[in-house]
C-alpha cells in the first residue's frame, strides 16, 4: 500500500522523507501552490509582537526581502514546527502554542500581549485571529502576504490509483481537503470509500464527509508528530502487523 502527500511544497517533501523513514512508500502531489503577494506592509516600529500560523508567511517575508525588518519582534507560534521555522530564520524570542489556532489564541491571552501586533498571513485565512483578540482589546494588523493557489487537476495516474494502489491520503488543512475532494470528484464512489483519508483534525474531515469519503482517521494532536503516528498505525492495520 502506498499513501499520497497533498500538502504543498517544501512541506510535502518532509513528510515523504518522514514516511519513508517509517517504512511507508508514499508520494506527492501536493493540490496548492504558495505564491507570494506583492502587498504593501507595516513598518515595524509599534508592533509589540508578530504571529505566525503558518511557515508560508516566513517564506513570504524572505522571498520580499523583509524578515529582518521584523526579526527583533517576539514571534507567537501556532505550532512546534512554525516555532522552528522562525528561530532558524533568526528569530530569537519564539514560543509555541503548540496546537491549533484555539490553543494560540489562549495562549496569547494568557500572555497579556497588549498589542499591536503584526500578523503576516494568507490570503484565505480559515480562522480570523482580529476577531479572537477583539474582546481582549487588543489591535492586529493583518497583511496579506501569500496565497496558495488550488491546482487545475491531480495527474492522471494518481487519479487512477485512488483507492487502489494508492491505500490512503494525508490532509494537512480543511483548504487542502476541499481542493482534493473537488479534484476526486470523478473517482467511483466505492473506490473513495476503501481510501484511508487520514486528517489532522475534525474540520479537516468535514468537507471530504461531504464528498462520500468515508474511511476518515484523524490525528490524535494538529501535528506532524500526530500525524506520522496515524500514518503508522494505518499502515500497521492495513498489513496486520
Amino acid at each position: 500500500m502506498r499513501m499520497l502527500v497533498t500538502r504543498p511544497e517544501p512541506d510535502a517533501q518532509s513528510s515523504l522523507a518522514r514516511l519513508a523513514a517509517l517504512g511507508i512508500d508514499a508520494e506527492a502531489a501536493p493540490v496548492m501552490v504558495r505564491q507570494t503577494l506583492d502587498t504593501s506592509l507595516p513598518p515595524a516600529e509599534g508592533f509589540t509582537a508578530m504571529v505566525l500560523t503558518s511557515t508560508n508567511a516566513l517564506r513570504a517575508l524572505a522571498d520580499r526581502g523583509m524578515l529582518e525588518r521584523y526579526r527583533h519582534l517576539p514571534v507567537f507560534a501556532v505550532g512546534d514546527r512554525t516555532a522552528m521555522e522562525a528561530r532558524a530564520a533568526g528569530f530569537e524570542r519564539v514560543s509555541s502554542a503548540a496546537g491549533a489556532f484555539a490553543d494560540l489564541v489562549n495562549a496569547m491571552t494568557i500572555a497579556r500581549v497588549p498589542g499591536p501586533i503584526f500578523y503576516p498571513a494568507g490570503r484565505h485565512q480559515s480562522a480570523d485571529l482580529a476577531g479572537a483578540l477583539a474582546p481582549l482589546g487588543v489591535m492586529v494588523a493583518t497583511s496579506k502576504v501569500y496565497e496558495m493557489v488550488a491546482v487545475e487537476a491531480l495527474p492522471a495516474d494518481i487519479v487512477a490509483q485512488l483507492g487502489e494502489g494508492i491505500g490512503a491520503v494525508l490532509c494537512y488543512s480543511r483548504r487542502t481537503a476541499q481542493i482534493f475532494a473537488a479534484l476526486a470528484r470523478d473517482v467511483p464512489v466505492e473506490r473513495r470509500r476503501r481510501l484511508g483519508v487520514l486528517c489532522i483534525a475534525e474540520a479537516v474531515a468535514e468537507p471530504l464527509l461531504e464528498a462520500r469519503f468515508t474511511r476518515i482517521a484523524l490525528a490524535d494532536r494538529p501535528d506532524e508528530e500526530a500525524m506520522m503516528a496515524l500514518a503508522l498505525a494505518f499502515a500497521r492495520e492495513q498489513t496486520g502487523s
